[in-house]
């Protein structure tokens, strides 16, 4: 029996989403898709169940490159 993040992989690739994988947690890893209008995660655990966070919004231009540092400056990490 094939596990369930592979069969998530293969559904992907033949409909031609583009993904990307990551690890994150030690129980998990992360399927990411960026599609028109939303961007899914998909967190596959070791027992093969899934959850799934989507977040939808338009794609409108809010800002440049000083919004850019805004984002940076206030998510940063404080220095040690």
């Amino acid at each position: 029996m094939s596990h369930p993040l592979y069969n998530l992989l293969s559904e992907l690739e033949a409909a031609r989403i583009h993904f990307t994988i990551a690890r994150y947690r030690p129980d998990s890893v992360l399927v990411s898709l960026t599609l028109v209008g939303e961007r899914v995660e998909v967190d596959v655990f070791e027992d093969g169940h899934m959850e799934v966070s989507r977040f939808s919004g338009n794609e409108d231009i809010i800002g440049g490159e000083g919004l850019v540092s805004q984002i940076i400056r206030r998510d940063a990490e404080p220095a040690a």
